[in-house]
């Protein structure tokens, strides 16, 4: 039987913020193999809680929780040698409350799930297969 004591740290805990959802995103990152790190130079990871109406309508989404993670920039089949002056710097966004959602529905830890967002929506930066996806997030342990 459980105690009062047993549940009492429990009690004092809140869904992580964005600043606290950050730090887990870079953790994410830095975990990735070292050479996959090196090809997304430049590609910036924004957290932030929901996806803005224009991405919604713009990905066909019916509600704020259909969309996890975005990639929004050229991927690297699309750029040239040299980026267009005034291209917008290539950015994944993370988007905090589905991702929560998606999480306490599931079974995986809010860590794996970060970090299989992060890898899929880098992955569209890279053009990779869904099985390089896989491969990579494995190697991030």
């Amino acid at each position: 039987m459980s105690t009062s004591r047993d549940t009492d740290h429990l009690r004092a805990l809140t869904a992580p913020d964005i600043g606290t959802f950050e730090d887990l995103a870079q953790a994410a990152f830095d975990a990735l193999p070292e050479d996959f790190r090196r090809l997304c130079d430049g590609v910036l990871i924004r957290v932030e809680d929901f996806p803005d109406e224009e991405t919604m309508e713009e990905m066909g989404c019916e509600s704020p929780f259909d969309l996890l993670g975005l990639f929004r920039g050229y991927g690297l089949a699309q750029q040239g040698a040299v980026p267009m002056s005034g291209q917008m710097p290539n950015m994944v966004f993370l988007y905090r409350r589905p991702i929560l959602d998606y999480w306490a529905e599931h079974e995986e830890t809010l860590g794996s799930l970060v970090t299989h967002v992060l890898v899929h929506e880098i992955g569209h930066h890279f053009g990779l297969s869904d099985e390089d996806m896989e491969a990579i997030e494995a190697a991030a342990g």
